[in-house]
């Protein structure tokens, strides 16, 4: 419970319109889109970097636990409050604190929405590439605090590569910048690279200058049908191994096609598929032809069904209704969806996907799976009843047997989505005790009272 000095400091420093302890508003805050529920103590509305800062002070004098919260479309637990904490939502840090396109890069507060970086970006010819797909309402925090990604992470890369410098704030409330407003800087240790993907756990991320790449002048897109997973995955490999990169490289399985065929999704798709690869290339207007030319020799071989590429804006459009609909799909299965972000290498991933199949025909699930297969990353959704105990129990099971075979076949266990409170449990099957002390000595230079996002990142 809040005590009373606290509450009375928190209201005194950002104003009582911005510090709720009110149930309704607690509950709304309580869990992010993991099935978990913790009501926090209080929920905090910080308008500022110095807000920030001034409740970090606040929490540090008071020992109060604080859970940061962009947009709360997380699904593994990395914005869920721990007993006894306040949620503070950067939602209200939502401005452009500045755009230089003759620089290429944007600096914003972290509540701005990854979409609306991006839509700034395009009005001068520009765009922000990491493209999560919760970016139409997800927040610019979040993807700082997660290292997140999308499509097109396999040929321009995550969040991170995207990132010039932060502001911050320590878990004492000292205010920190990282980086630089340049591409090259080695000045000092990257903690700008150290921040991103922590979770939270070491700092409140208030502001980000942004790098920005040059809009391609167009993109293709190729919708590829295959008799079989192995066969598609045996195509990605021969892909990421000739000359060009495509922007987007996306696998969906038997069980994802299966998914949307009651939708009207999967109509136009030939008899026998059993595996999508969604594949696109972008760049210069004279030199895309040229690619999907490549790419189109590249994806021939062993089960190929049918090829057929788009354009046009609306073209392409229509090649991704299948995999835009699956979201939905997926949902109709049953009302719990397990989410694994997982990566393997790349060589792996037909293997990796076999071994899924037998899992699930073992503990008789649904299993789902698609995702980033150019990076080997794939989304592993285990569609289960909550109530159905003996179901539940097959699913944890299945879950610890796939995350060991990760490890086994040197992949990681996130990919882009974090580790949260969902995941604590399997890192220390991939960080060894050594590696994990070094990483505990660096959250307490960061945050010495072990304050920021608690119970999220490290096992217990």
């Amino acid at each position: 419970m809040l005590s009373e000095p606290a509450l009375i400091a928190f209201r005194t420093a950002l104003g009582t319109d911005r510090v709720f302890t009110d149930l309704a508003i607690c509950t709304l805050y309580a869990q992010d889109e993991t099935p978990r529920h913790v009501e926090p103590d209080a929920v905090l509305f910080p308008s500022s970097h110095d807000d920030v800062a001034a409740l970090a002070r606040i929490a540090f004098e008071h020992h109060i636990a604080l859970t940061p919260r962009g947009a709360g479309s997380g699904n593994v637990g990395g914005a869920l409050p721990a007993p006894g904490s306040v949620v503070v939502s950067f939602e209200c840090m939502k401005r452009v604190l500045e755009f230089d396109p003759d620089n290429r890069l944007i600096v914003v507060e972290s509540g701005v929405v990854t979409e609306e970086i991006d839509r700034i970006a395009r009005s001068a010819g520009l765009f922000y590439p990491p493209d999560p797909g919760s970016s139409a309402y997800c927040r610019i925090g979040g993807n700082l605090a997660m290292n997140a990604a999308g499509p097109r992470a396999v040929k321009y890369g995550v969040t991170r590569d995207f990132v010039l410098g932060l502001r911050a704030v320590t878990g004492s409330g000292h205010e920190i910048r990282t980086g630089c407003r340049t591409t090259k800087g080695v000045t000092g240790y990257d903690l700008t690279r150290l921040l991103v993907g922590s979770e939270g756990t070491l700092a409140l991320i208030t502001e980000a200058t942004l790098k920005l790449l040059p809009v391609p002048e167009t993109i293709a897109t190729l919708r590829v049908s295959y008799a079989s997973n192995r066969d598609a995955l045996d195509a990605v490999s021969r892909i990421m191994r000739q000359s060009v990169i495509p922007c987007a490289l996306e696998f969906m399985d038997h069980r994802a096609i299966d998914a949307i065929r009651p939708t009207g999704a999967a109509d136009d798709l030939p008899s026998g598929t059993r595996a999508l690869l969604m594949v696109e290339a972008d760049g210069a207007k004279e030199d895309v032809p040229r690619q999907i030319a490549i790419l189109q020799k590249t994806l021939a071989g062993q089960g190929l069904l049918d090829i057929k590429s788009g354009f046009t804006h609306d073209d392409i459009k229509l090649l991704w209704t299948a995999r835009k609909s699956l979201s939905q799909a997926v949902k109709r299965i049953a009302p719990l969806k397990l989410n694994e972000d997982v990566v393997v290498p790349i060589s792996q991933l037909a293997d990796f996907v076999d071994f899924i199949d037998e899992i699930a025909h073992e503990h008789q699930l649904a299993v789902v799976s698609f995702g980033h297969a150019g990076n080997g990353n794939l989304h592993i959704n285990l569609m289960v009843h909550p109530e159905d105990r003996d179901e539940m129990a097959r699913a944890h099971t299945a879950l610890d047997a796939i995350m060991r075979r990760v490890l086994e076949l040197g992949g990681t266990l996130s990919g882009e989505h974090g580790i949260g409170t969902e995941k604590r449990r399997f890192v220390a099957q991939e960080i060894d005790s050594d590696t994990m002390a070094v990483m505990r000595s660096i959250k307490q230079q960061f945050d010495p009272h072990q304050l920021l996002n608690p119970g999220k990142l490290f096992p217990d």
